[in-house]
């Protein structure tokens, strides 16, 4: 028989109450409709570090921090409770120690059997690894990108050399015979010379500072035309003369909303690739439409621009298909590739709302395509803008 003294350990109140005392890795408490504390569990104390007895009856706006404090955060909390019945944050958090975690909270009403407000459950979790973590990873997703570019930047190196060399090469001799000259007429057409050449080194160099240049990625509406010519105008230099590129582009392509120097080194990946699959002479070939999905591509519904970039290489082995958008997966020899290109391929892809699917036969080629989703036409909008 239960002691008229001791609580009926199989009442349900006195089950629940041992229920969210055991729980240590949640602080749950609650507050008076006016904030302050009129219950505490283990999980608070020990997330927070003040006793029960050392903080029943104080402001709930104790545990944050003096800036948030100053900015009205806690009222603004309880009054969105208050009015919606629930309020959720994120941010900074004070233990007693004068630390600070990443707390994710929650705010929840709690009414009476007549609907009367009689105060809120307040659950807070430390998910300062989880923070540190998820920063962590987008410090490595630009430290990637940045690797990608410089990697794809060096492939260019050797036939941007040699393009170079050619422009100045019809700049100094048509500027050395210029100056030997006597025909009025030869003279300009040789100072022509230096101008067109001086023009095409400008251009080839404000496209590789584009390219190359570390910036904050910006989704804007890009024209894909523009993207694809200055995607091309970059590899052609990057390409044997025995491989031919070949681009087939539908009439009145829609924008799409996207981070261009993101989707340029994405398709530079894939024709990389493409470039890499063909032994000897063969042919890369880049073909953009506009599809409409209802579902057939990974649930895609809608219209979405389309890149296809197929090329007459030797084809993907069966086995080796459904690893290729791992990262740090490879077959090339070491050396010739880290296994990082098709991994950002695939990440792009997602973070754009698209796909990226791959269609492969050995001896018979390989055909990547990139669905991006189509934005609507607006004439107050101007490409790239």
């Amino acid at each position: 028989m239960v002691s008229a003294n001791r609580p009926d350990p199989f009442m349900p109140a006195y089950r629940y109450e041992q229920l969210v005392q055991a729980v240590v890795d949640y602080a749950i408490y609650m507050l008076d409709p006016s904030g302050y504390v009129v219950s505490w569990n283990a999980g608070a104390e020990r997330i927070k570090g003040y006793r029960a007895e050392e903080v029943i009856g104080r402001h709930f706006s104790l545990f944050f921090t003096p800036q948030d404090c100053l900015d009205g955060r806690p009222e603004r909390l309880l009054r969105q409770a208050l009015d919606q019945g629930v309020a959720q944050d994120e941010g900074w958090r004070v233990r007693k120690d004068g630390t600070q975690f990443w707390a994710l909270a929650a705010l929840d009403v709690i009414r009476d059997h007549h609907g009367q407000v009689i105060g809120l459950a307040k659950i807070t979790r430390d998910i300062t690894d989880r923070r540190d973590s998820a920063l962590q990873l987008d410090a490595m997703r630009a430290q990637l990108f940045q690797a990608q570019k410089l990697e794809a930047l060096g492939q260019l190196t050797g036939g941007l050399a040699h393009d170079f060399n050619n422009l100045l090469t019809i700049i100094l001799s048509s500027a050395r015979l210029a100056l030997v000259s006597k025909d009025p007429a030869r003279t300009q057409n040789l100072l022509e010379h230096i101008v067109d050449a001086g023009q095409r080194g400008a251009q080839l160099t404000r496209q590789l500072l584009s390219f190359a240049r570390h910036q904050q990625f910006t989704v804007t509406r890009v024209n894909p035309v523009e993207l694809v010519a200055s995607t091309r105008s970059l590899l052609e230099h990057a390409l044997p003369d025995d491989i031919e590129l070949e681009q087939q582009l539908a009439p009145d392509l829609p924008l799409i909303e996207v981070d261009a120097g993101q989707l340029q080194m994405v398709l530079l990946n894939l024709l990389f690739n493409a470039r890499d699959a063909i032994e000897g002479a063969g042919q890369i070939r880049l073909e953009v439409r506009v599809v409409t999905l209802v579902g057939e591509v990974e649930g895609l519904h809608g219209q979405f621009v389309r890149f296809d970039v197929h090329d007459t290489g030797q084809g993907i082995a069966p086995y080796v298909l459904p690893r290729i958008f791992e990262p740090f997966f490879t077959t090339k020899p070491f050396g010739k590739g880290t296994g990082l290109g098709l991994s950002q391929v695939y990440g792009f892809a997602k973070q754009s709302n698209g796909a990226i699917c791959v269609a492969s036969s050995e001896g018979q080629g390989t055909c990547m395509s990139l669905y991006l989703p189509a934005q609507q036409h607006d004439g107050d909008l101007q490409p790239n803008e």
